[in-house]
């Protein structure tokens, strides 16, 4: 009875911690878009929502949440002022407020000063404000005060720049690219010190034609040493060395910008990359190993390509979902299409992965549903009422969900 008991006790440890995984980047953890929650509804009402919650402003970033309280950022836009707030994960309601003047810059209109995630650990949230005329970094503790703030200076980008921060250890690590510019900036790779925000290491990177935008994740090579994985216009696929910045490898095949972020799928690594509202290339790279290099293992570059989203992989398939609406399955290893079909609606959000089943939100403010599976199955399509540029969150069983001006909880569905 007594190691009955104690299985028991484990049994229910694993299961709370996994119903009460973190969602503390932008696409969750290593921001691959993978969610450990059970039973998050397929198709819902309004009567279906835990609670909805009005921001006091608009934007695009995404939810990330560290127990008790969901942290998101809004803006007026006209009169470039940002905001970070902390909402309570039991009725959205808001527990505080931290305000921003930012300098008025220029953006294309799809952009945004709030359309930068940030990140959350158990102790902090770590915001960046990435306007042309400064990068600003700034850390919080969970009650809003705040802890350390570091300026970067301007950044050149004919649209506007979006840059989202991702944690590894007790590092702040985000991109500060530059295009080519009359003013002397140059492009840069950076990773702070979490407790002060001192520079720990900074790699130089040449300026392209465009800003890329991707997020890095963080990969292992087979001694199980990790290494960061980055994507650009300029060096394509890069891993490097957390520790101190040196660049392992690199892969070129890109020529115009990469907003979509990483992802793993077995032993390949896949970003792509776009421009003027349209993909360009898909690269699936090879990591080096054992004194093999790294190397192309294929590369798509036709109209199925995403620009915005970035893709998702799942067991041997890899979804990508198009600004234009496109929906295309491939074999992850081969890139071999198993099919493309329209659900609806254009997608600048990217899609997670909840079970079996795919979530992605329009443009237009539906949430698209569809089944895991080589074989295209629409499960349902959910109006939230009002557009959206965001990507859907997971912690704690429950599905957390941002258009322009508000944030939408959806718990377990009901047996």
């Amino acid at each position: 009875m007594k190691k009955l008991a104690v299985v028991l006790t484990l049994v229910l440890c694993l299961y709370s911690h996994a119903s009460a995984q973190e969602w503390t980047r932008f696409r969750g953890p290593n921001g691959q878009g993978h969610s450990n929650a059970k039973n998050v509804p397929v198709k819902w009402t309004q009567s279906d929502y835990l609670w909805t919650a009005d921001l006091p402003g608009t934007g695009h970033s995404s939810p990330v949440i560290w127990g008790d309280k969901l942290f998101i950022t809004c803006c007026d836009q006209k009169q470039a002022k940002a905001s970070v707030l902390a909402l309570s994960t039991a009725d959205g309601k808001t527990l505080w407020k931290k305000d921003y003047q930012l300098a008025d810059s220029r953006m294309n209109a799809l952009n945004s000063y709030a359309a930068s995630t940030p990140a959350v650990d158990k102790d902090r949230i770590f915001v960046i404000w990435p306007t042309p005329n400064e990068l600003t970094v700034i850390a919080l503790d969970h009650d809003g005060n705040e802890k350390w703030q570091k300026k970067f200076g301007p950044i050149s980008s004919r649209h506007g720049p979006c840059v989202s921060p991702m944690l590894y250890g007790d590092l702040v690590i985000f991109t500060q690219e530059q295009e080519m510019n009359q003013q002397g900036l140059k492009s840069r790779w950076l990773a702070l010190n979490r407790n002060d925000g001192q520079t720990r290491w900074e790699i130089p990177r040449d300026n392209g034609s465009h800003v890329s935008h991707a997020t890095p994740c963080v990969n292992a090579d087979d001694s199980g040493r990790d290494y960061l994985v980055f994507s650009s216009l300029v060096y394509g696929i890069s891993a490097v060395d957390p520790k101190n910045g040196s660049i392992l490898w690199e892969q070129p095949g890109f020529t115009v910008r990469a907003l979509t972020s990483p992802v793993l799928a077995g032993n390949l690594i896949i970003a792509t990359c776009g421009s003027g509202g349209s993909g360009k290339t898909l690269l699936a790279v090879r990591a080096a190993s054992k004194g093999t290099p790294a190397g192309v293992a294929y590369k798509i570059e036709d109209r199925t390509v995403p620009f915005v989203s970035s893709a998702i992989a799942v067991n041997d398939l890899l979804f990508t979902f198009h600004d234009q609406g496109q929906v295309v399955c491939r074999d992850a290893q081969t890139g071999a299409e198993k099919w493309a079909e329209k659900p609806g609606g254009r997608f600048f959000g990217s899609p997670i992965c909840v079970e079996d089943r795919l979530y992605c939100m329009s443009a237009d403010g539906e949430v698209v549903v569809i089944k895991v599976a080589d074989r295209y199955e629409l499960l349902s399509v959910n109006p939230l009422g009002e557009k959206t540029q965001a990507t859907p969150a997971v912690a704690g069983g429950v599905l957390y969900l941002r258009t322009l001006t508000k944030v939408f909880a959806l718990g377990p569905a009901k047996n």
